[in-house]
């Protein structure tokens, strides 16, 4: 009865936690409408500077606001000029790309390779979007504390409007100018290279004046909070922080207000905003010095971004900063080279440590087969044979509580509500069987984090989307559009209740028997690929047991004879 136990908990556990989703998605605020402000509070303010990183920790200069790096009027001039920039078009083999000439912002990127579905194959995906509801944007710029310097409000001139990468061109440059007080200039540099979601970001400061320059560069995203995808399903859309004290730090959007990041300087790292299978990432030099920022926007904007360590240009001299721009899909093997850590953005949770090597046998089986369903059907397999021991001594237990199942009735009809003397007869047998009431509890519990981790790399591995399976199949991220496969996994379910001992406990036995109804409504919405695992699980669970079952119940019946 214990097993019984341990698998409604494990049942229930798991449909109040899609209850609670569900209550969440119908309780979170609706994404408003709303027009892009611009101006100084979207700028980077309270940005310590250090003079000589490789010395070591130095006394951090706090800048309080704004004016106090760049000239107020400047900023007053150029507070509403987003809307007056001129756009350019920019195409690649994987990247359409929109610039604003206002700050040189990149305020649209689309996924060519990434339709936004099958059955819209010549749409690509949006990920990059300057169009409400769904405000997501790349900004960079510099702030000086002597001299001029362009942030993402100031204008920049471009020599043309369309850039394309040629055939047999490996990369693609779009320089913009912008022109400053005191004889200083700036171009921006965008680098585009073929097969890659990577831009190259430069800053290259002439200072033609008589006065030193001294300004830093930063990066920064701004964004709205995304509605959520289904009310089944959670992933997480928001920011990351990479640094030295934290490989991966989550910073929700509600959070954004009062996030402070643990210390003033990191070398290297790197930020990025989430969404389910794709992300945006600024990803500075690994030797350079940052300092982590966050905002929350009076208008349902959202900003997490990064600054740079001060750097200067004498008169007749010039000085350059640089950044890394990614903007695209979670494929693990591009985002492992850029930056180990970025790998992590692909989000198992805390049983990434599992998750890992199970999406790394499953893609090897992908690539002999070629189908991702057939891979989650053997991975499943191997799973069941890795904890096969295990899952036997379950259910051989489950099997001899069967067997016992018509005289523990007995004792339940002969002692009525007298519990001691009724658990004293149960122990009595058990002794006499040799049978261990708990001996099915340990290999259940030893398995759930091996499943929970094939869960998430099925729910966040950006290769499940519209990858087709078989006959309707034709996307393993999309709910069964015939709901095939939950009605599957529910008789599947119901036949596994069959093969356990029934609970003496009416109440139980009714919930036990609803179970199966509750699941296939829910895993009527959840991905095809998901559910897929779960009836290939089960469908394996049952050819286990039922061997192990009438094994026993034959080895039974052998010593009554």
């Amino acid at each position: 009865m214990d097993n019984q136990k341990l698998v409604l908990f494990i049942a229930l556990s798991l449909v109040i936690m899609l209850l609670f989703s569900a209550w969440q998605q119908e309780n979170e605020p609706a994404p408003q409408p709303m027009e892009i402000a611009t101006g100084a509070a979207d700028l980077p303010t309270n940005v310590p500077s250090r003079a000589n990183p490789s010395s070591g920790p130095a006394v951090a200069e706090e800048i309080s606001s704004p004016a106090a790096i760049g000239s107020p009027e400047n900023t007053a001039k150029t507070a509403s000029v987003t809307q007056q920039g001129k756009s350019i078009f920019v195409k690649t083999d994987q990247l359409n790309v929109e610039i604003n000439t206002a700050g040189g912002e990149i305020s649209r990127v689309a996924l060519p390779t990434y339709p936004v579905a099958l059955e819209k194959p010549d749409e690509p995906f949006q990920l990059l979007n300057n169009r409400q509801p769904n405000i997501f944007l790349a900004q960079s710029g510099l702030l000086a504390s002597s001299g001029s310097a362009p942030d993402h409000h100031a204008i920049f001139s471009a020599e043309q409007n369309h850039y394309e990468l040629a055939e047999g061109q490996d990369q693609l440059t779009v320089k913009l100018l912008w022109t400053g007080e005191n004889d200083v200039s700036v171009v921006k540099t965008f680098t585009f290279h073929r097969g890659s979601y990577l831009i190259d970001v430069d800053f290259d400061v002439n200072n033609a004046g008589t006065q030193e320059w001294k300004g830093r560069s930063y990066s920064q995203f701004q964004r709205t909070e995304l509605a959520r995808e289904s009310m089944f399903i959670y992933t997480y859309n928001g920011g990351v922080v990479s640094s030295s004290w934290d490989p991966y730090e989550k910073v929700n959007l509600s959070d954004m207000a009062e996030w402070k990041p643990e210390q003033n300087y990191n070398i290297g790292g790197w930020i990025a905003m989430l969404q389910h299978y794709f992300l945006g990432a600024w990803i500075p030099p690994k030797d350079s010095a940052n300092h982590f920022y966050s905002k929350s926007l009076t208008d349902g904007r959202y900003l997490l971004g990064l600054s740079g360590e001060e750097r200067s240009a004498a008169p007749g001299d010039s000085v350059q900063f640089t950044m890394r721009l990614y903007t695209g899909p979670k494929e693990q093997h591009r985002l492992n080279k850029i930056d180990p850590n970025l790998r992590l953005t692909v989000d198992y949770g805390v049983l990434d440590i599992l998750a890992k090597p199970i999406f790394w046998v499953m893609e090897k089986i992908y690539s002999f087969l070629g189908n991702w369903g057939l891979a989650i059907i053997f991975v499943t397999l191997l799973i069941k044979l890795l904890f096969y021991p295990l899952s036997a001594a379950s259910y051989r237990s489950m099997a001899n509580m069967r067997r016992l199942s018509p005289k523990l009735k007995a004792l339940k009809e002969r002692y009525g509500d007298d519990r001691q003397k009724m658990s004293q007869a149960m122990m009595d047998i058990y002794k006499k069987e040799k049978i261990n009431p708990l001996g099915g509890c340990l290999p259940i519990l030893v398995q759930i984090p091996v499943f929970i981790s094939l869960y998430w790399v099925l729910l966040e591995s950006v290769e499940m989307r519209q990858a087709p399976f078989y006959l309707w199949i034709t996307d393993l991220s999309q709910k069964d559009p015939y709901y095939v496969l939950p009605l599957l996994m529910g008789i599947s379910m119901f036949i596994q209740q069959k093969l356990n001992p029934p609970p003496m406990d009416p109440v139980q036995q009714k919930v036990m028997q609803a179970l199966p109804i509750i699941f296939t409504f829910f895993f009527a919405f959840f991905p095809s690929g998901l559910v897929l695992y779960w009836v290939a699980n089960n469908c394996l669970s049952i050819a286990q047991q039922w061997h192990i079952t009438r094994r026993i119940e034959a080895q039974a019946d052998n010593k009554v004879k």
